[in-house]
Order: structure tokens, then C-alpha cells, then sequence
């Protein structure tokens, strides 16, 4: 292999890396922000799109968009979040609502 097939392989782990590193840092910092350890899921939302859920241990809870699944499952765990399956049991039940969530669900009634 050629230095030029190698950097060519090598280009989209670190542009991966980079950006998962990039997502990771906001993650580290709602964190530290909200009780200083938090659990994570990672899930698609489309074609074009990964969200993180992450839910501090203070039961505050908010998210991040990745491009990818990859980059999105690679940012979890360079945050050193705890990760689930799906937002269902223990993790939901972590999560504290107030006045904001309460009122925007309220308005979607049909």
C-alpha cells in the first residue's frame, strides 16, 4: 500500500475522530454541569442523523445531534457516558421535567 492509499484510508477515522471529539466535549460539560457523571442513548433520527439523549444525574436532561451513528457513538464514549439501549425504564425515570417541557407538551394536544 502507498503512503498516499494509506492517508486516503486514514482520512475519514480521524475526520470521525474529530468530530466525536468535538460533540464529546459538550457532553463532558453538561456533565460536569448537572452532577458530574450522566447516561447516554444514542439513536438514529434519520437517514442524515444521530441524536445523543443525555440525562445528568441531576435528572436534567438535554441532547446533541451527530451526522452519524458512528460519530454519535463515539463522542458517548469519549464523554464517559453511561450507555443504554433505549430511553425506557431506569433512564426515564431519571429524568426530571419542569414548566418548559410541561407547557410545549400541553400545546401539542390535539
Amino acid at each position: 500500500m502507498t503512503s498516499a492509499e494509506t492517508a486516503t484510508t486514514a482520512a475519514p477515522d480521524a475526520r470521525v475522530e474529530r468530530r466525536a471529539k468535538r460533540i464529546a466535549k459538550h457532553l463532558t460539560s453538561f456533565a460536569a454541569q448537572h452532577g458530574g457523571s450522566a447516561d447516554g442513548v444514542v439513536e438514529y433520527v434519520g437517514r442524515t442523523a444521530t441524536r445523543i439523549v443525555v440525562v445528568g444525574a441531576d435528572g436534567t436532561w438535554g441532547d446533541q445531534v451527530a451526522p452519524t451513528y458512528a460519530i454519535g457513538r463515539r463522542a458517548a464514549e469519549l464523554a464517559g457516558l453511561t450507555l443504554h439501549d433505549d430511553f425506557e425504564g431506569e433512564l426515564g425515570l431519571k429524568v426530571k421535567t419542569g414548566p418548559y417541557e410541561w407547557k410545549r407538551m400541553a400545546g401539542i394536544q390535539i
